[in-house]
Order: structure tokens, then C-alpha cells, then sequence
């Protein structure tokens, strides 16, 4: 991207990320690494990362099989593979260079959510949808 990215993620991004986040059935938020992250029964769901200088503000979320390959490679300048969780699937969504569209976002964080919950909590986030 050859955009200036802010080093910190907008607070009212990052507000809007966190209730949908909190919004997931026993959802929890925890620091780590210096950055947000939610999670449940302390599984990873997703994470808020790039708070630091050069960095792009994004989320990060796991991905179902086969999704990331297809998603960077359509829209390069939304999606992209993260470092060290990106071996394993997860896609990271910039935050900074646009409006994020919100229904999107909110669609790829209940899908991690589901990949990572426990199954019963999985049929309670499908119930509330």
C-alpha cells in the first residue's frame, strides 16, 4: 500500500470493534502484546495489532480453511496474511486506509469466533444471529 498509515487505530474504530467483539456470548477482552484482544475461554478470536509507529491498524481473525489465499488475492488492499498467526489461516483486515464496512468485519469476527468457541457456545452465537 503505498498510503501513510496512522500508528494508532482510531478510538472510535476501535470502539466499534470492541462491542462487536464483547457482543459474542462470554466474549472477554485482554491485553496482549500491547494490543487488544478478545477471546473466548481464553482462545484467541481476534486480535486489534499495528499501535506502534509504522504500523497499519487491522484485526486480525481466523479464517475457515481455504478462505485466506482467496481473500488476499481479491482485495489486497483490505485483507492480508498476518505474521506468525498467518501460517495457520488467519487473515488480518486493515482499518486505516478506508472505511472499514462494518458488516464485514462484523461477519469475519463471528466466523473466528465460531472456529475457536467451544460447541456449545458456538450453537448460542448462531442462536443470537
Amino acid at each position: 500500500m503505498s498510503h501513510e498509515h496512522r500508528s494508532t487505530i482510531d478510538p472510535d474504530r476501535l470502539a466499534r470493534l470492541r462491542a462487536i467483539c464483547l457482543a459474542l456470548p462470554d466474549a472477554t477482552e485482554k491485553r496482549a502484546w500491547g494490543d487488544p484482544t478478545w477471546r473466548i475461554r481464553d482462545k484467541i478470536f481476534a486480535m486489534q495489532k499495528g499501535n506502534h509507529a509504522g504500523g497499519s491498524p487491522s484485526v486480525w481473525v481466523k479464517a475457515p480453511e481455504g478462505e485466506q489465499a482467496e481473500l488476499v488475492a481479491a482485495n489486497p488492499d483490505v485483507y492480508f496474511v498476518p505474521p506468525y498467526v498467518g501460517q495457520h489461516g488467519w487473515i488480518g483486515l486493515v482499518l486505516d486506509d478506508h472505511e472499514p464496512d462494518w458488516a464485514v468485519v462484523t461477519r469475519h469476527i463471528e466466523a473466528s469466533y465460531r472456529l475457536v468457541a467451544p460447541k456449545g457456545r458456538r450453537r448460542r452465537a448462531d442462536a443470537t444471529r
